[in-house]
């Protein structure tokens, strides 16, 4: 019986008491098993960073998560960051030198929230710190009162680009996903392609326009994955390309 592929999530780092963990959400784990049929491998977030090939080389695929930390400005930008704005060195450290690596290696490559900025920004692209302080864009961030099924909740469409492989997922022009994020796409990095925009024009996915397999969204279809069809086919088709890279591998 063929294993299933293997599939890496680098961790965030965070502050338990006076102790630092490494930390990936169990949202993110549980949907490569249960949306991808893969099997998950924590990468650790580690300074000084862990060599980027020695952490690939045996993988069949990288999920790129969401946080509720932000790329530091300094790596897109020469903008300062803002007064309480939440950073994470150690995942900007290990997680952007990945990228350009997983895609020389032709590594599968799904990225959500963070994980799409973080694709953005290692390929040249920049990011709006505030979305909601730009001239004609709408606030996307959640209520953080809310409970965690109204803050996950669909809350807007995303019309996509016709071709493309969200247009094939869910077999329509656009589809209705949740919004949990402050910050945004400001230019595209190098390669990209738009799949998807929202209302307001924000660019919410991308794919390389290289061959394999590269896959950003700014929503999170991790939520409750096995419960929405479209979330459930992006996870399908990422397990997809990951086995067949595992085969590729094997042989």
């Amino acid at each position: 019986m063929t294993s299933p592929p293997l599939v890496g999530l680098p961790t965030d780092r965070k502050q338990i008491g006076p102790h630092p963990f490494l930390a990936v959400g169990e949202k993110y784990v549980r949907a490569v098993v249960e949306g991808a049929g893969a099997t998950p491998i924590l990468l650790p977030g580690l300074q000084p960073a862990l060599p980027a090939g020695q952490l690939l080389e045996h993988l069949d695929g990288l999920l790129l998560t969401g946080s509720v930390s932000n790329i530091e400005p300094h790596h897109y930008s020469d903008e300062p960051s803002y007064e309480g704005n939440r950073h994470d060195p150690a995942r900007d450290a290990n997680t952007l030198p990945l990228i350009p690596l997983a895609l020389s290696m032709g590594l599968p490559v799904l990225a959500i929230c963070r994980g799409f900025q973080e694709v953005n920004v290692a390929l040249g692209g920049s990011l709006h710190q505030k979305v909601q302080e730009q001239s004609g864009f709408l606030d996307h961030r959640e209520n953080l009162e809310e409970p965690l099924e109204i803050q996950y909740a669909q809350v807007h469409a995303v019309t996509f680009n016709p071709g493309g492989i969200l247009a094939g997922i869910a077999s329509a022009p656009s589809a209705q996903v949740n919004s949990l994020h402050g910050q945004g796409v400001a230019r595209l990095g190098k390669g990209l392609k738009v799949e998807a925009v929202a209302p307001d024009g924000l660019i919410e996915a991308f794919r390389h326009e290289g061959p394999g397999f590269l896959l950003g969204v700014q929503w999170h279809p991790e939520w409750r994955v096995t419960e929405n069809p479209f979330y459930l086919g992006i996870f399908k088709a990422f397990g997809d390309a990951c086995r067949l890279h595992a085969a590729q591998r094997r042989h």
